[in-house]
């Protein structure tokens, strides 16, 4: 595509990294302390020459895109269109079809900024809003200007007339969902506090206004419709004030209201986000599990929000959050901080497993003296425990839940088989320790190539690997080419000039930064030797992982067929490990030579 190599040539990776974290110069490169992991001595790597970057701490790396993915949160579109703003590239011309959508999103999001501003001015000279904000909800001057409170006049057309008179259409206001047509084109917000709502990179995409006096049939809340920049299941409001905050507490916090957030926050619980209410989604899920699996629900004491953190149990077993509970003695998070701050913090810092928190929330509204208790008790366990990705833990509850209501574990175990037997089957390893193993092998996968494809003699450890035991494409591909042209010398120019490598460029030059860093004053033996105890911590990562989840499927198996052809395949693991460990014998040998 070329509007991402425009936007390429016009930023470069070091001034864009500068603005998340501190760049130092070191001869040809810069370095910086990993944004991803607590360290003291600063293992990011930023190559201004290859335009790449590399953290050696947590083996992540890439080119400017993957960069503000990683930093923001996001998905690369939306990390493109960022970088397109800030480059000035009109993506419109790059696209052969839907650039009126491309137009129309920025237009949007340009009278998007201008309304916060608007209200902000209007909020300023509203002395019954101040009073509300400041005294009121006890808010201050900070607080509300980071997160841009504003208010909306209540004369009827004001923001729509400042918005014509900007340049903008009515059909634009209208689409945006910032003007509506009633007998004549007026203002969709009136008369009310409006808290912006921004994406995770701060731009505004649409509003919430609350009622600053109480009119007769009309809602006491308002939020911006659906729109071309507005996905209400899509938006988590406050994530682009606390993604920084998620990554250093490695957790997340998640409210129902939006002026929980804007509490928590003021009160320095800033790793605290807000869903649309209580309609929890995946893709909200998603969004937070980018930047940490450990997510802690705080949603209103009342039945409609306790209803809605059970729902999200399923989803985030679907999508591997480690899903948590606070509790709290008040009727929302807003509530308890004006009682008492800290004991927001101590409720946040104490959160209920979301199991056991289920587990307790039936205890109370069941009896489990009676049949039909114990049979609704075990009924809506049995689907949760079953979907439960580790052995050890399913097994605990199994139990926990059979002593209960006075059961044998063989009760339990056959109401667990039958139970939501279409349900999808989770990877085999909790989230951290995916997120642990993936890091570790990506590591290793990354300093194996690098030092294979610039060194062609250390390449003969690569022919015991196959592609499958490389968790990412570009590495497969690099993998592959290795091993089909083994004389290729990968310090000539024409390294990434090779037709085969054209795809994974940047991955290509990513392994040339590794290298320069890590082996290019070693000698051959050392070279050689640490080739070969990679190749054999490789196939170790790999066989342990493989070997986790085919004990997941034999645990779930129900015929004796389908064990028989997962044993073989356990077997086969143990044949690659055997191999492997030959290796390990000949690395030492290596060693010894030298």
């Amino acid at each position: 595509m070329a509007a991402v190599e425009e936007v390429k040539a016009r930023l470069s990776i070091e001034d864009v990294a500068s603005e998340y974290v501190e760049l130092k110069r070191a001869g040809r490169n810069f370095k910086a302390l990993s944004p991803f992991t607590n360290e003291k001595t600063p293992s990011l790597m930023i190559s201004p020459e290859k335009q790449i970057w590399h953290d050696f701490s947590s083996g992540k790396g890439g080119n400017i895109y993957s960069f503000v993915m990683e930093m923001e949160g996001v998905d690369f579109k939306t990390a493109l269109e960022q970088l397109a703003r800030k480059a000035g590239v009109d993506l419109s011309q790059y696209q052969r079809s839907g650039g009126s959508n491309t137009k129309l999103k920025e237009r949007l999001l340009q009278a998007h900024e201008l309304a916060a501003k608007f209200y902000q001015v209007q909020f300023s000279k509203n002395q019954t809003a101040l009073e509300y904000i400041f005294k009121q909800r006890g808010l201050d001057k900070q607080t509300a200007l980071a997160f841009r409170i504003g208010y909306a006049p209540n004369n009827g057309d004001a923001l729509t007339k400042f918005l014509l008179g900007k340049g903008f259409t009515a059909d634009e206001l209208k689409k945006g969902g910032l003007s509506t047509q009633r007998r004549a084109l007026g203002d969709m917000f009136r008369g009310r506090i409006m808290i912006p709502l921004m994406d995770a990179t701060g731009n505004v995409i649409g509003f919430t206004g609350r009622l600053l006096e109480d009119v007769l049939n009309a809602p006491k809340y308002l939020n911006t419709p659906q729109s071309l920049i507005y996905d209400k299941s899509r938006h988590v409001f406050g994530l682009h004030l606390a993604k920084d905050a998620i990554r250093k507490k490695k957790y997340v916090v998640v409210v129902e209201g939006n002026m929980d957030v804007v509490a928590s926050h003021q009160v320095g619980v800033q790793q605290t986000v807000a869903t649309a209410g209580t309609a929890m989604t995946e893709q909200h899920l998603k969004a937070l599990v980018r930047f940490t699996p450990d997510v802690r629900l705080a949603y209103d004491q009342d039945n409609a929000g306790l209803e809605a953190a059970e729902r999200a149990i399923p989803i985030a077993s679907k999508v591997g959050a480690n899903l948590s509970m606070i509790n709290i003695d008040a009727k929302d998070p807003d509530e308890l901080i004006q009682k008492d701050a800290k004991l927001w913090e101590q409720a946040i810092e104490a959160p209920q497993y979301a199991l056991d928190w289920l587990i307790d929330r039936y205890k109370a509204q069941l009896d489990l003296s009676t049949a039909q208790g114990k049979r609704e008790f075990s009924s809506v366990l049995a689907a949760t425990i079953k979907r439960l990705p580790d052995a050890v833990e399913q097994e605990h509850y199994l139990e926990k839940v059979a002593g209960m209501i006075g059961v044998s574990k063989a009760a339990m175990q056959s109401k667990i088989s039958g139970a939501v037997k279409d349900a999808p089957r989770r990877k085999a390893i909790q989230p951290q320790q995916v997120s642990k193993a993936e890091a570790d092998t990506v590591r290793t996968q990354n300093h194996l190539l690098a030092l294979t494809f610039m060194v062609p003699n250390t390449r003969e450890y690569l022919m015991k690997l196959t592609p499958a035991m490389l968790p990412e494409a570009p590495a497969k591909t690099v993998l592959e080419f290795l091993q089909s042209n083994p004389a290729f010398e990968g310090k000539t120019k024409g390294a990434i000039a090779a037709k085969e490598l054209t795809s994974v460029a940047d991955y290509v030059k990513m392994l040339a930064v590794i290298f320069e860093e890590l082996y290019q004053d070693l000698e051959i033996l050392e070279l050689r030797y640490e080739a070969a105890r990679l190749q054999v911590r490789l196939i170790e990562q790999y066989v342990k992982v493989a070997k986790t989840h085919l004990a997941e499927q034999m645990r779930q198996a129900t015929t004796e067929t389908e064990t028989t052809k997962l044993l073989a395949k356990a077997k086969a693991l143990d044949a690659i490990l055997h191999a492997s460990n030959e290796g390990d014998v000949n690395a030492q040998e290596v060693r010894k030579e030298g």
